[in-house]
């Protein structure tokens, strides 16, 4: 851009010759504009003379020109009463910079005017702001949209309307939305164009997209100047053009685009408002022509009843004035100079009647116009009363914010047809636009960036492996001379491209000399993109911080990490005693221990109402241990009768079958899964023990293994993975290897054919796979993205495709360890039961003690006789329980002669003697004792056979009991005291 002009002498030479000519060309007569008011109020009004300068030749300083007088004519029509009236003095910039000052300076000098409305253009606006600080009088325009216009720069400077600056991030929503990394400027050279340019590159940089080029076309250029420009973006391979040019230039452009075949399928053009909103003043047929499928930025206006009654009220005056223009239209700028015209009508009638004059400065003969121009004395204050009003305007809200028009809305619209279609408000999600026609009638997204246009192909090298070659495989038919190239690091990449919003062309170029052997490492593939001579590297590369010096690489695409590769010892345990290795030692104490003491538990309530659990000692000891015992299997046999037993056992059998299971599936782990163990887990110490190691060849890790060890000889390469599992097999001592250090992708790969013998160990970190590209590549972010959308989508798949296990084996990651369980696992069971056990003892205990009562309360007995006659009553069968009651009822269908009978037979074996009185008497003490059970003193003679204890019982049950039976207990109570003695019936 030439040098902002300063106001020299021989500037205000120029500038008065211009002066002179626009006072010739209006000899017929000042234009004057008067508001329209009433007669009646026409001499008590203040007149305030008001500046206007636009250009005529124009139709925004047309439109605009007639919406300032219209707004006046509303206002003060609105408002007669108000004192003040503002009166127009038009000026004609002829579209011409200076032309501008020198109405500027007419204006101000001459006229003394208040404020200026205007000037149209932000270059024209540039000239007269410096005239408006010297002379303290607001310069107002309408349509000076240029960022550089600032009003801090110049504070007598205000912007009613939309800075340009306030639509980049509705610029940059459009890019974000579609993912766009790259975008060129076209933009005009002059002060509109470049005002907006800091801050959209600003807005680009942020969302990482980068502008490699920004194209800067004269408001004169040709359109052959226009067309090389163009053509050279053509050749730069360029998609996505964002212009900023006022309508005159960006149509020519844009015609001359369509005639490049750059308004085609995929390019995308970005209009900003400077066309947009003045779309309805271009020629339709241009339009319809070259602007089909652009996409643009749009100030939203929403519809009002003003605005509808404004713009019928414009059209009606506007066709009366100019009769031949039938169908005028009308646009943003138009609503501004209206809003313009009221804010600063307003301003005027709110200062009052004060005295609207200029200082005149005193000045020498020799001065300039410039030098004698005066200073408005209410200048100032004006500024204040416009910084204060605040309106519901025609665009909305009017306000002033730091000197400026309060930022609006934007709309994003898509040109088809003769008009801008809305596809919705500015957002960074593309699903919350409309549907979108693109140029050449596409409705799918531009794939931008087409690499490259001139017909050639990105150059890709890939490696030529012996060994590994799932990951690269270069497959040479020598009777087409011509490779074919695939493998895992090739399905990767050409997933990610996919990823790309732009189409991508390459060839795959197999690094290899003529005899299709490799021609070098990957250090030397490397270079060759260093040197330009490629454009990257794909395959099976490792990211190393000394290569990112030469180099970019994309995200790593592989797993990262360098680990060993070990075979297993079996380190299963083939000994008699594995059946106890299931359970920690404390845990099998803890379950032997609860097993006894719910064997006692239940022996406790069941032996005086269980038969099953009576007998001798040893019978009961060992009833009561395999009954406790049995519950793992549920194979018992004796009942249990006592309801606190049963439910003591179902809380048992509960906690058993818990650590039952467990035991069974550890054991089952122990003899069925193999439990096995490296052969070696540190890497220092496999490097200091003399043993064989293996690396791959041609990797990296030859380097840094030999700075981990002096033995260069222990350092055995390998090349596949057939290779190294035939070294691995052999062993160390017999010249094979003890471990092979590589890294994990490789690994894996060896795992995935061969898991049933090695297991990995991982030892050291890098950063994995990545592609190789030159420095500073734009596509490095856009491919690294892409590999992020690929490891969530279909890089598992591609995995199973090339890494899929050859045999039937377990996942030799994760070897299954099976550890012993221990008591922590199980003690809240233990706690469960051992809590329920004792409730139900306690039980019990209360039960007994409470029958048991007239025992320990009776005075005549000791203490000790008191704690044996309990013993003995617990240890004694509980004849009145309901199981010996049951069995009672069953053996009461014998007659009673039988049972005396067998009673006589059992008291003449025992050789008691008999007595009339006492027989009866005799036979309770004999046979009985508290509860019919023979007492302790009192049991049968030796010769007298067990069995007939049941007989005993019986003959109580049936004769005795009958008659009794009431006087038999008494008997038995006192008995249980003392020495027996007979009742007499």
């Amino acid at each position: 851009m030439p040098p902002r002009i300063s106001f020299d002498a021989e500037t205000l030479l120029f500038l008065a010759l211009s002066f002179l000519a626009i006072i010739v060309s209006s000899s017929d007569g000042p234009h004057l504009a008067v508001a329209q008011s009433s007669n009646k109020n026409i001499a008590t009004t203040i007149p305030v003379n008001v500046g206007v300068i636009v250009d005529l030749e124009t139709w925004v300083g047309k439109m605009g020109l007639s919406c300032v007088e219209l707004s006046l004519s509303n206002f003060y029509s609105s408002n007669p009463s108000y004192k003040t009236r503002l009166v127009l003095n038009v000026r004609d910039s002829k579209g011409e910079e200076v032309a501008a000052a020198a109405a500027a300076l007419d204006l101000i000098k001459n006229k003394q005017v208040q404020a200026i409305i205007g000037p149209q253009s932000s270059v024209q606006a540039d000239f007269v702001i410096d005239l408006g600080n010297k002379s303290h009088v607001p310069i107002i325009s309408f349509s000076a949209t240029s960022p550089s216009l600032s009003s801090l720069r110049s504070p007598y400077f205000i912007r009613a309307a939309q800075n340009d600056s306030s639509q980049v991030n509705a610029i940059s929503a459009v890019v974000q939305a579609f993912g766009w990394r790259e975008a060129v400027l076209i933009y005009m050279d002059n002060e509109f164009g470049e005002g907006i340019i800091p801050s959209l590159m600003g807005a680009l940089e942020e969302l990482n997209t980068r502008v490699p080029y920004r194209s800067l076309i004269p408001p004169s250029a040709t359109d052959d100047q226009i067309g090389q420009e163009l053509y050279k973006l053509m050749t730069m391979q360029r998609r996505v053009f964002i212009v900023h040019m006022l309508p005159p230039l960006g149509s020519r452009l844009l015609a001359k685009a369509k005639e490049l075949g750059m308004i085609s399928e995929g390019y995308v053009w970005i209009l900003t408002n400077g066309i947009t909103d003045l779309l309805s003043s271009v020629d339709s047929s241009v339009v319809a022509s070259s602007m089909q499928g652009v996409l643009g930025i749009k100030t939203y206006v929403p519809g009002t009843r003003n605005l509808d009654t404004f713009m019928m009220q414009w059209k009606k005056k506007f066709q009366q004035e100019n009769p031949s223009v039938l169908s005028p239209p009308l646009n943003i700028f138009g609503y501004y100079a209206y809003d313009a015209a009221r804010a600063l009508a307003m301003a005027v009638e709110e200062m009052g009647t004060v005295n609207f004059t200029f200082q005149i400065l005193n000045a020498s003969t020799d001065a300039t116009d410039l030098d004698t121009i005066g200073v408005s004395q209410n200048g100032e204050k004006l500024l204040q009363e416009l910084a204060n009003i605040t309106f519901m305007g025609l665009t909305g809200n009017f306000s002033l914010v730091d000197g400026q028009l309060e930022a609006l809305v934007f709309q994003i619209v898509n040109i088809n047809g003769n008009a801008a279609r809305g596809i919705g408000i500015y957002s960074t999600s593309k699903s919350n636009l409309g549907t979108i026609i693109w140029p050449g009638d596409s409705t799918s997204v531009p794939k931008v960036w087409e690499f490259p246009t001139t017909g050639k192909s990105l150059k890709i090298l890939v490696p030529v492996k012996d060994g590994f070659k799932q990951f690269v495989t270069v497959t040479r038919d020598p009777t087409t001379n011509t490779s074919q190239v695939t493998g895992y690091c090739i399905d990767i990449f050409r997933a990610v491209i996919e990823k790309l919003p732009y189409a991508l062309t390459y060839e795959f170029i197999p690094f290899a000399l003529p005899n299709g052997s490799s021609a070098g490492s990957y250090n030397d593939m490397i270079d060759q993109v260093y040197y330009q001579n490629y454009d990257a590297v794909v395959g099976d590369t490792t990211i190393l911080a000394n290569r990112s010096l030469y180099v970019e690489f994309t995200l790593p695409y592989t797993e990262s990490g360098i680990a060993m590769l070990v075979p297993y010892k079996d380190n299963k345990s083939k000994n008699a005693w594995v059946f106890l290795k299931p359970l920690t030692g404390d845990l099998w104490l803890a379950t032997g221990c609860f097993f006894v003491f719910i064997a006692l538990v239940v022996w406790i309530l069941e032996h005086r109402i269980n038969e099953d659990f009576r007998g001798p000692a040893t019978h009961q000891v060992g009833t009561s241990l395999w009954f406790s015992f049995s519950t793992m299997v549920f194979a018992r046999r004796e009942r249990a009768f006592s309801n606190l037993t049963r439910f003591v056992v179902i809380v048992w059998v509960f906690v058993v079958l818990i650590p039952t299971q467990s035991y069974t599936a550890s054991l089952s782990s122990l003899l069925v899964v193999k439990n096995l163990q490296p052969t070696v887990t540190d890497v220092d110490q496999l490097l200091k023990s003399g043993e064989n190691v293996g690396y791959q060849d041609r990797c990296f890790l030859h380097e840094k293994l030999k700075q981990m060890t002096s033995d260069y000889k222990r350092l055995v390469p390998y090349k596949s993975a057939e290779e190294c599992d035939a070294l691995l097999s052999k062993g160390s001592s017999e010249g094979g290897i003890a471990a092979a250090i590589d890294e994990v992708p490789y690994i894996k790969l060896v795992l995935s054919q061969y898991c049933y013998k090695y297991t990995m160990i991982p030892t050291l970190k890098n950063a994995g796979f990545g592609f190789v590209f030159p420095k500073g590549s734009p596509l490095v972010p856009d491919i690294s993205r892409a590999i992020l959308n690929v490891t969530e989508g279909p890089m598992t798949r591609i995995e199973k495709a090339w890494f899929t296990s050859e045999t039937n084996c377990l996942d030799s990651t994760s070897s299954i360890i099976s550890n012993s369980l221990g008591l922590d696992s199980f003690w809240g069971l233990f706690l469960i039961a051992g809590v329920v056990a004792v409730l139900a003892l306690l039980i019990f205990m209360v039960m007994f003690v409470k029958r048991n009562w007239h025992i320990i309360s009776s005075s005549s007995a000791s203490l000790r006789q008191k704690i044996v006659a309990l013993g003995r009553r617990f240890y004694e069968r509980d004849i009145n329980s309901q199981t010996f009651r049951e069995s009672r009822f069953r053996d009461g269908s014998m007659d009673d002669g039988t049972h005396e009978h067998a009673a006589v037979e059992i008291l003449q074996n025992t050789n008691f003697p008999l007595s009339p009185s006492s027989n009866t008497s005799q036979i309770n003490d004999v046979l009985t004792n508290e509860q019919g059970t023979p007492s302790a003193e009192q049991r049968l003679p030796n010769h007298v056979d067990e069995g007939c204890h049941k007989i005993a019982s019986n003959f109580e049950l049936t004769n005795v009991s009958k008659r009794d039976l009431s006087t038999r207990e008494g008997t038995q109570q006192t008995a249980a005291l003392g020495p027996p003695h007979h009742t007499s019936r």
